[in-house]
């Protein structure tokens, strides 16, 4: 078992979040590395919570007993669809239970996701360090399945500096059958039609166009107010997913941004935020030229 902690430890008690993974083979790796974790925190009365695919949850389940009665089980395929939904769910976790410690164990990189999947779920592990840094309460172990290929030490060590350099590069290029529209604050209402239109034609239901289209208004107002007044928009369709990418000459410093809630009162971020509850998958990515914010729509 991979572990790694974000601030260390003085004299052996951890001063800041734990933060470790482990690779396993089958379920019954699965169960034997998991289970031992779990029953020692039920054991010492953390709160113990489980975001897994539902696979993992009747292995564990089962292994556990009764004891599995005291777990917060999660479903991460529909919690975590989106990565960037998964701090917001362990912080919750942590304000669910006041000055108690939560251990949890959390597995975002889930067999059969997309590329972009994985590549935000890789993002998320290393923003975990950054989101949870100095608090102690929390203790996370992540599993990986060896068939998916990630090397949890490449997430676990140096995950900050990880998370910046990821955060800063761009993403892979808007491919050339791309459809793009530069937009300005008066082309708003005709972006939202056109989009609506490219939607309609590849299937998407009334519901996830509308989801669709209130996040794309968001980041379009946002490119407008941050990023220098005018953004351009790209769509096409890849994997089963119908993806709108903006991109504008903005820049975000907070690498954060859209993970946790801004204040009524806070000036941007809302936006982001929204985005990722609508959509299936935000990506986001803002270096010295240009900020990108892709969302993702599945088809069906």
């Amino acid at each position: 078992m991979l572990r790694s902690s974000a601030t260390g430890s003085v004299g052996g008690v951890p001063t800041g979040f734990q933060h470790g993974a482990f690779v396993y083979g089958s379920d019954e790796d699965f169960v034997r590395l998991a289970t031992p974790f779990v029953r020692d925190g039920l054991a010492t009365g953390e709160a113990v919570v489980a975001a897994l695919p539902p696979s993992r949850i009747v292995a564990l389940r089962e292994a556990l007993g009764p004891e599995g009665d005291h777990v917060g089980f999660v479903d991460m395929t529909t919690a975590g669809r989106n990565p960037a939904r998964l701090i917001p769910l362990w912080r919750d976790a942590l304000e669910r239970h006041p000055g108690r410690p939560v251990r949890g164990l959390g597995e975002p990189a889930y067999s059969g996701r997309s590329a972009a999947e994985y590549d935000e779920a890789v993002l998320h592990e290393a923003l975990l360090d950054v989101a949870f840094a100095h608090d102690k309460r929390f203790r996370l172990i992540c599993p990986y399945e060896a068939s998916v290929g990630i090397d949890p030490t490449a997430t676990h060590s140096g995950a900050e500096a990880l998370a910046e350099k990821t955060f800063r590069t761009p993403l892979i290029d808007v491919p050339d059958r791309a459809e793009r529209w530069e937009f300005g604050l008066a082309d708003l209402g005709q972006v939202r039609q056109w989009v609506n239109a490219q939607a309609s034609s590849y299937g998407v239901s009334r519901d996830r166009l509308d989801d669709l289209a209130l996040a794309l208004h968001e980041i379009c107002t946002n490119s407008i107010r941050f990023g220098g007044g005018r953004g351009t928009l790209s769509v096409w369709v890849a994997d089963g997913f119908l993806i709108c990418d903006v991109a504008d000459r903005g820049r975000i410093d907070d690498l954060l941004v859209g993970r946790v809630l801004p204040p009524l009162d806070g000036l941007g971020g809302r936006g982001v935020w929204l985005a990722n509850q609508l959509c299936d998958l935000v990506q986001l990515r803002s270096g010295d030229d240009v900020t990108q914010v892709r969302l993702h729509t599945r088809l069906r």
